[in-house]
């Protein structure tokens, strides 16, 4: 794991996960998102400034709320598949880095390989932003933590239940708990399980995030339960992967063992009858759809703080 990242007048100002940065530059990235949303900050402090987009993987989510929020804060977007770009024709990242730093004041990427996220923040002499990785999803756990503390007011202390795939998301929650001081409880499939990796760092610094045997296990008191897809885009084997996962999908019984008030939470997009019934992400514990449009506000703080050095040139 990296360590704690100390952004310099003349490095730019990368969000590539959560686990680089420390808890008071986290919530002050949240809280500003919080003060776009209630309309108490400038909410055009990026007048003249261009965020290029390049999406290796479709997305719904990802794409107009950060379209819409770099509108918003008075900006413009360029966005680029990989079709539409040279990368899909060979062009090397660290060539696409260079050249797009002449052009725009920010990247946004969403890709396969977390690799190419790396290569692009290494030779862009521009801030680079995290849309998603097979291995992360930082800016979609900024939102749900916004969304819970909405809700149920600060996430520290508290427990979130993870029943599904070891995900990218799941592993942006475990860099969140660590970081935000709450507890965390896995259930997933033995072959499905966080790297162990990713355990130690959490055991070398602190954090309370275990893996459990079983779904009800998990849940068992939880403030928020949470989970995702079975099969993302891109990933063989689906019929072993639903197998595998059959016994984790969020119902009413298992959501009734958390706790009274406990939220239920997913990134979207849902596969209803799969990890999530219709009667719990349509039920009252579900705060889905405040989840989606905390996308777009608690982008709008990572936005202006990666473009705010930038003002001046």
């Amino acid at each position: 794991m990296p360590e704690i990242e100390k952004p310099t007048m003349n490095k730019p100002r990368h969000f590539l996960d959560i686990d680089h940065f420390d808890y008071a530059l986290l919530r002050s990235l949240l809280d500003r998102g919080l003060a776009y949303k209630k309309g108490l900050a400038n909410g055009r402090p990026l007048v003249g400034k261009t965020l290029a987009m390049i999406f290796e993987k479709p997305s719904t989510r990802t794409r107009v709320s950060f379209q819409v929020g770099m509108q918003q804060l008075g900006g413009q977007i360029v966005v680029m598949s990989e079709q539409e770009s040279q990368i899909g024709r060979g062009e090397t990242i660290a060539d696409t880095a260079r050249v797009l730093s002449r052009y725009a004041d920010a990247i946004m990427i969403r890709t396969n390989q977390p690799e190419k996220l790396q290569e692009l923040a290494r030779y862009a002499t521009i801030p680079v932003i995290n849309g998603l990785t097979d291995q992360s999803h930082p800016c979609q756990i900024m939102a749900d933590l916004m969304t819970f503390e909405e809700h149920r007011g600060p996430i520290a202390g508290k427990t979130v239940a993870w029943c599904g795939d070891g995900n990218n998301v799941m592993n942006s929650w475990i860099h969140a708990a660590v970081r935000f001081g709450f507890a965390m409880r896995i259930a997933a499939p033995e072959a499905l399980r966080p790297a162990e990796k990713l355990l130690r760092w959490v055991k070398e610094s602190g954090g309370d995030v275990v893996v459990v045997d079983t779904p009800q296990a998990a849940v068992a008191g939880a403030d928020c339960v949470v989970t995702d897809a079975w099969v993302s885009m891109g990933q063989d084997n689906a019929d072993v992967r639903r197998r595998l996962l059959e016994p984790y999908r969020v119902d009413e019984a298992l959501m009734a063992r958390a706790k009274p008030d406990a939220l239920f939470m997913h990134c979207l997009p849902a596969h209803r009858g799969e990890e999530v019934t219709d009667g719990v992400i349509d039920g009252p514990h579900s705060v889905v759809w405040d989840e989606a449009e905390n996308r777009l506000h608690a982008q709008k703080g990572i936005l202006a703080w990666c473009m705010e050095s930038r003002k001046d040139g």
